[in-house]
């Protein structure tokens, strides 16, 4: 597993980072790890994304749908 060393890490940033790890009841490593590991896994979101196949589908158009189906009820 791999070290990183935080540089410049803004007073402010630090005191919210030590209040939500105290929060979630972890050390600041361990949730500053945890929300690094979260950032990591979006980073692969608009890959997926573009893999989807594209249905067309018109979101203007379902909203409408939607609606009119709750108004018929």
């Amino acid at each position: 597993m791999r070290t990183l060393y935080l540089r410049n890490v803004p007073e402010e940033v630090a005191r919210q980072l030590e209040r939500l790890a105290d929060r979630a009841g972890m050390s600041v490593n361990a949730f500053a790890v945890r929300e690094l590991a979260q950032v990591a896994r979006r980073a692969a979101n608009p890959e997926l994304l573009g893999a989807l196949p594209d249905y067309a589908v018109v979101a203007s158009e379902l909203v409408a749908d939607l609606e009119e189906g709750r108004a018929e009820r």
